[in-house]
């Protein structure tokens, strides 16, 4: 596995779990994967590896060199470990891997609603392709067969309901509650809108605030100027993992970037989203946020109007109560329990199917 998405990764590996030996956890020289993974019964190791898309000039040689070290690094280990099958979930850590991967069968997930340009250098070498909707195999030319999936979700992110997320919280069973998040890493823009707003917001809502570690500092001193009131109402961390999916579950809206993972774990709770696409990530996010809009489950907001229209955006859909109905209607459609099981079939195929030419050829 190469931990390019590393969530729905973990989602595909519980599944798998059964069928697997052994697995060979290949991911980025970072310490939030290893952190995550510890508890998982497989192999990690870090490669080199730098993105080539949207890189400057002065960057791309260092970028370069990046890739070779992550290449020769990747065929060291694939020597060793000598993989059946590898799951890719994309991202540039995936790039070396496969340089290195010869023929090994190969599964793509794109979690994405378009293929990035990592993506599409993997599809091109994949046995088989998972996607999360009928628009990304509609952007998919050519290789492998491909099937609609929907986004893993990983079980211990869905043992949360309503009622025990609120217990967990200290949350009124009948209040409004606000989710409030930027990704693992948190959105400045997203914590300084709110910092903004925060006591005007209060005054209706309960708010879960989940920063960032790099952004806990600020956030810490919002929380102090509060009133002791309106502080019961402000639950804020740097960072939740265990505890995610309480968040989740405990919401009524999500204001929040438009990553990946918004179109497989908001659907899961049915969690009516305001979506801030990310401004830097070429259209990646702008394109998932567009998909949940259209199907009906969430707005977009833009990051540069933020400051302007978050807090009417959250009154306006807060006090419409068929509209957020509505809205979470909608996202719960587009849940698809299923998924990470259908992506685990996919790997069993493939790696079946390269035991049996061993066996053949052995």
């Amino acid at each position: 596995m190469t931990g390019g998405g590393v969530y729905p990764a973990l989602a595909v590996l519980q599944a798998v779990k059964d069928h697997a030996d052994q697995v060979l956890w290949i991911g980025s020289q970072s310490r939030m994967e290893p952190a995550l993974l510890a508890e998982m019964d497989l192999t990690y190791s870090a490669i080199p590896a730098a993105g080539m898309h949207g890189v400057g000039l002065l960057a791309l040689p260092g970028n370069l060199v990046q890739l070779v070290r992550g290449w020769r690094a990747s065929a060291d280990l694939i020597n060793r470990f000598r993989p059946h099958v590898i799951f890719y979930t994309g991202g540039y850590i995936g790039v070396p891997v496969a340089m290195a991967a010869g023929r090994i069968p190969s599964v793509i997930f794109v979690p994405d609603v378009e293929p990035g340009l990592a993506h599409n250098f993997l599809l091109r070498k994949a046995t088989a392709i998972a996607v999360t909707t009928q628009e990304s195999k509609e952007l998919i030319r050519g290789g492998a067969e491909t099937t609609i999936t929907g986004y893993p979700v990983r079980k211990d992110l869905l043992r949360w309901n309503r009622a025990s997320a609120r217990e967990h919280f200290g949350l009124p069973a009948e209040d409004t509650v606000l989710l409030v998040f930027g990704g693992s890493k948190g959105a400045r823009s997203i914590n300084r809108a709110l910092a903004n707003n925060l006591e005007e917001l209060l005054q209706e809502v309960h708010i879960i605030h989940i920063s960032g570690v790099d952004n806990w500092a600020e956030v810490k001193e919002s929380y102090r100027a509060l009133s002791a009131e309106l502080g019961k109402r402000y639950h804020a961390y740097p960072f939740l993992h265990d505890e995610m999916g309480a968040a989740l579950a405990a919401a009524d809206l999500v204001v929040c970037r438009a990553g990946a993972s918004t179109l497989g774990e908001l659907p899961a709770f049915g969690l009516p989203a305001i979506l801030v696409p990310y401004p830097h990530s070429w259209r990646y996010q702008a394109r998932n946020a567009q998909f949940l809009t259209q199907q009906g489950g969430a707005v977009v907001l833009e990051d540069g109007a933020m400051e302007k229209n978050l807090s009417v955006t959250i009154h306006v859909i807060i006090h419409d109560r068929d509209r957020l109905e509505s809205m979470k209607s909608a996202m719960k459609a587009l849940h698809a329990p299923q998924a990470a099981d259908q992506i685990a079939n996919l790997l069993v195929e493939a790696a079946s199917s390269a035991l049996k030419k061993e066996d053949k050829h052995g």
